[in-house]
C-alpha cells in the first residue's frame, strides 16, 4: 500500500513538474506585447509612424514581439492615455509635447508661440544636447522618451478672419491641457477652452468653440475645414509628439530586443519626420481644393506683429522653462 501510494505520489509529482516546465516554456515562447495607443487617424504622420513601427517589428523580431496599434482614441482618449501608460496598461504612446508640463516644466518650451521659425529650426533644437536631455528628463517619473515625432507647424482656424492679433479677441479657442497654450489665447484676449481631441469637430460645428490651432494634417484628417470658414497660415507653433514608453517595461526588456527596437524606432522617427512635411503639404492643398475655407497668408510684417503680441508669454514662463533653454531654442532659428 505504501509502495502504491509512493508511486502514485511520485507520478503526480512528475506530472506536475512536466506541467510547470511546459507552462514555463509556453510563457517563454509568448511574444512581448506592445500596445501602442494614440488619438489621431492612421493617415496622419503619427498614425503612419505607428503602423510602420508595427510592420518593421514583425519583420525583424518575428514572434518575439507583437505590436498592437489602437488609433483614433479607440483604446484610450488623450485624457486617460498617460495614466494607462504609467499603470502598464499600454506600453507606448506618442502624446503631444503639450501633455508633459506636469512631469517636467521645461518641456513647455515647445508650446511657446512663435519661438521656432519653421520645422528645420525645431529639428536643430531637438537634435541638440539640450533637446536630447529632455527625452530622458522624466525617467524618475516612470517615463522614457524614445524620440520626437513631427506632426507639423500649427495654423489658426476660426469662423472669423484672423489677420492681426486683435481679430482673435473674444473668440473661444479649443486648447490642449497646457498652461502655455491657455496663456497664449488669454494674451490675445480670446477665451481658451480645454477639450479632448475627439470632441473638437462637434465643438466647432455647434459653436461651443469658435476656433482651434492644428497642423494641416489634423485639420484635413479630422475634417475641421468643413466647420471653419477661415484658416490663417500662421505657423505660430509646433505640434510635435514625444514617443514614450513605460520605464519599468523598457528597462525590463531583454537587451537584444531593446537594442533592435531602438534601431527600428530611430529608422521610423526619420521616416515619420520626412513624411510629416509631405503629408502637411498634401493636406494643405486638399483643403484649398475643397474650397470650404478661405486661407489667409500673413505678410512678414503681420507675422512679426503676432510674434510681438505673444512674446510676453515667453517671459511669463521663463522661470519654469529656463531662460537658457529658451535662448538655445531661439538660436536654432539662425543656426541654419
Amino acid at each position: 500500500m505504501f509502495h502504491i501510494s509512493l508511486g502514485r505520489s511520485l507520478g503526480l509529482l512528475g506530472a506536475a513538474c512536466m506541467l510547470a516546465i511546459g507552462s514555463h516554456a509556453m510563457a517563454a515562447d509568448s511574444p512581448i506585447v506592445i500596445k501602442f495607443s494614440h488619438v489621431v487617424a492612421d493617415s496622419t504622420p503619427k498614425g503612419q509612424g505607428a503602423l510602420m513601427f508595427q510592420k518593421l517589428v514583425k519583420e525583424r523580431l518575428g514572434d518575439k514581439v507583437k505590436v498592437e496599434v489602437y488609433p483614433n482614441s479607440s483604446l484610450y482618449g488623450d485624457g486617460k492615455e498617460m495614466e494607462a501608460l504609467l499603470l502598464g496598461d499600454v506600453q507606448m504612446l506618442a502624446p503631444s509635447l503639450a501633455k508633459f508640463d506636469k512631469y517636467n516644466e521645461s518641456l513647455q518650451i515647445f508650446d511657446l508661440p512663435f519661438l521656432f521659425d519653421d520645422l528645420a529650426a525645431v529639428d536643430r533644437f531637438q537634435a541638440s544636447d539640450e533637446g536630447k536631455k529632455l527625452l530622458t528628463s522624466m525617467e524618475d517619473k516612470g517615463i522614457i522618451g524614445l524620440g520626437y515625432w513631427h506632426n507639423g507647424m500649427k495654423q489658426l482656424s476660426a469662423n472669423k478672419a484672423l489677420h492681426e492679433p486683435k481679430d482673435a479677441r473674444g473668440l473661444k479657442f479649443r486648447v490642449q491641457a497646457s498652461n502655455v497654450l491657455e496663456e497664449q489665447f488669454k494674451q490675445l484676449r480670446a477665451v481658451p477652452r480645454k477639450m479632448s481631441f475627439a470632441e473638437v469637430y462637434q465643438g466647432l460645428q455647434t459653436g461651443v468653440v469658435n476656433g482651434a490651432e492644428n497642423p494641416w494634417s489634423n485639420i484635413y484628417s479630422q475634417k475641421f475645414y468643413e466647420v471653419q470658414d477661415y484658416i490663417t497660415e500662421s505657423n505660430h507653433g509646433v505640434l510635435d509628439y514625444m514617443l514614450i514608453t513605460n520605464a519599468k517595461f523598457w528597462n525590463g526588456l531583454p537587451d537584444d530586443v531593446r537594442s533592435e527596437l531602438t534601431d527600428i524606432l530611430d529608422e521610423v522617427t526619420t521616416e515619420v519626420n520626412n513624411q510629416a512635411r509631405a503629408i502637411n503639404d498634401h493636406d494643405r492643398q486638399a483643403i484649398i481644393d475643397a474650397g470650404t475655407s478661405d486661407i489667409i497668408e500673413l505678410t512678414p510684417e503681420q507675422r512679426e506683429e503676432w510674434r510681438e503680441a505673444l512674446r510676453p508669454v515667453w517671459k511669463k514662463f521663463e522661470g519654469q522653462i529656463g531662460a537658457d533653454l529658451i535662448k538655445s531654442a531661439e538660436n536654432a532659428n539662425s543656426a541654419g
